[in-house]
């Protein structure tokens, strides 16, 4: 059974930052593309970022680009992601997802966690 974990969402103010996690387990996931997406109230899910299976290629969706930072640790089977100069309208609930190709598109990836809910304050 592959489980994906997220942590590290939360409440936090205009310009802060969070660091989210997302832990997967079940499978070995060294050499999969994992990624990011976000969806908030009344929207349909976005995509965010992703990583190559190695971490030397990463994506980001314009809106993030500079402010947002993808990373893994292979060791751990985890993805991070860390959100600097947050902003109200990053509010939404964060999803981490799992997939063999490396690309923005949701449908390519086969595994999603259960989401971790990020609230941007004004």
């Amino acid at each position: 059974q592959v489980q994906l974990v997220e942590s590290g969402g939360g409440l936090v103010q205009a310009g802060g930052s969070l660091r989210l996690s997302c832990a997967a387990s079940g499978r070995t996931f060294s050499t999969s593309a994992m990624a990011w997406f976000r969806q908030a109230p009344g929207k349909e899910r976005e995509f965010v970022a992703a990583i190559n299976w190695s971490g030397s290629s990463t994506l980001y969706a314009d809106s993030v680009k500079g402010r947002f930072t993808i990373s893994r640790d292979n060791a751990k089977n985890t993805v991070y992601l860390q959100m600097n100069i947050l902003k109200p309208e990053d509010t939404a609930v964060y999803y981490c997802a799992v997939g063999m190709r490396f690309t923005l598109t949701a449908d390519s990836y086969g595994y999603w966690g259960q989401g971790t809910q990020v609230t941007v304050s004004s």
